[in-house]
């Protein structure tokens, strides 16, 4: 059994010392496959309730990231948002990640006094702090990115079971080699990116 990471609470440290209160991370899932939602996930720290192994969604296994997400969610002040492939195509994949993280704030119950956002910016009023590999370096944007990522993986297992010749249970529409040789031979389906799968679909 490896060491349990959990990421670090200096960031937020600092701005409790600082006098915020309300400390809000953000993260999202699901940027770079050929199919599905982008999904954006925030969370409110609270330095009361620090849940062992909350790390980067990445380094996790699947059954890891889904129990720490039950403890994240049972006591955690969150929300989620998702936006579908249609809007993806529409407006591009960087302004569907940026609108997924916007809303995700504007829907809290809670409106934060500053946000830390995994390597990217928002349009807020709320004063925020981009951290390049935040995931690995903010307690609060980790929480984030288990909440997003089990989220999205929980809808793509659905949808594998709508459009089972995708493989959707294993890639959750990522562009593997089983996913692209599905995509070449039955085409694509409702909820592939158009303008990501073009180079595989006539």
């Amino acid at each position: 059994m490896g060491k349990v990471i959990t990421a670090p609470v200096e960031y937020e440290n600092e701005l409790i010392k600082q006098g915020k209160k309300i400390i809000c991370g953000i993260d999202e899932a699901g940027r770079g496959p050929l199919a599905g939602p982008v999904v954006a996930a925030c969370y409110v720290f609270n330095p009361e309730n620090i849940i062992e192994g909350v790390n980067d969604s990445k380094k996790l296994s699947a059954e890891k990231r889904e129990a720490i997400f039950q403890k994240l969610i049972e006591k955690g002040i969150y929300s989620v948002k998702f936006i579908d492939e249609k809007e993806i195509d529409e407006i591009n994949i960087l302004n569907a990640t940026k609108k997924a993280m916007t809303e995700a704030v504007n829907n809290l119950r809670l409106k934060p006094d500053v946000l830390l956002i995994d390597a990217l910016k928002i349009e807020s009023d709320i004063s925020q702090y981009d951290i390049v590999k935040g995931d690995m370096k903010s307690y609060a944007i980790a929480a984030a990115s288990i909440i997003a990522k089990v989220s999205r993986d929980r809808y793509m297992l659905n949808m594998a079971e709508k459009y089972p010749h995708y493989g959707f249970d294993k890639n959750k529409g990522y562009g593997t080699a089983e996913h692209i040789k599905a995509l070449k031979e039955f085409g694509s389906c409702e909820i592939h990116r158009k303008t990501f799968i073009k180079k595989f679909v006539d």
